[in-house]
């Protein structure tokens, strides 16, 4: 797991660097995220994130105390956390699909390259997120069959773990950085 996390933080690092500089080098970069809803929004499904890497820590002590029902219950609440994110970022895309018109190759701005990199960067990071919810539910069902060790439930942890700090690079980039004050 430490071999994929290394490398797919390297993946992740290329993104947000081509992100970056994108950004950079462009002064016609849009802001097309106001406080209220976009920045509001997107705090949601932060901390819907972070919730679900609480509920992954209580999943892993539950499990390390050898008691199964309770890591189980944790683990479906990492689920839903990680549900309810990918149910938010859909409908933010949808939202820019059809209410903003912005796509992977177009947008109203007239920086074609906004929508390429950012549906890119989130894209791949929900692709990430919802690897993970099918990973736990695996997980999850092993769990409760009583098939997995404590450390197999940790080792699900580092993934998730990992896909919210990813998000921690996001967030503040991609969001807070790109709103209109």
């Amino acid at each position: 797991m430490w071999l994929f996390i290394i490398s797919d933080s390297l993946t992740f690092s290329a993104l947000l660097f081509a992100y970056t500089y994108s950004r950079v080098s462009n002064p016609d970069w849009p802001k097309p995220f106001h406080f209220s809803p976009s920045i509001i929004f997107s705090s949601i499904m932060t901390f819907c994130l972070l919730t679900s890497s609480l509920t992954m820590v209580m999943a892993v002590h539950a499990m390390n105390h050898g008691r199964r029902k309770a890591a189980a219950g944790w683990i479906l609440g990492t689920m839903a956390g990680g549900g309810a994110f990918v149910v938010l970022h859909l409908t933010e895309w949808l939202n820019l699909i059809n209410n903003e018109h912005v796509t992977p190759f177009h947008n109203e701005w007239g920086v074609p390259l906004f929508g390429g990199t950012f549906f890119a960067l989130t894209g791949l990071h929900m692709t990430h997120v919802i690897i993970g919810i099918i990973y736990l539910a695996i997980i999850c069902q092993a769990v409760m069959r009583g098939k997995f060790k404590a450390e197999d439930v940790e080792v699900s942890g580092l993934y998730w773990h990992f896909v919210d700090l990813v998000w921690m690079f996001i967030f503040p980039l991609v969001y807070l950085m790109s709103a209109r004050i």
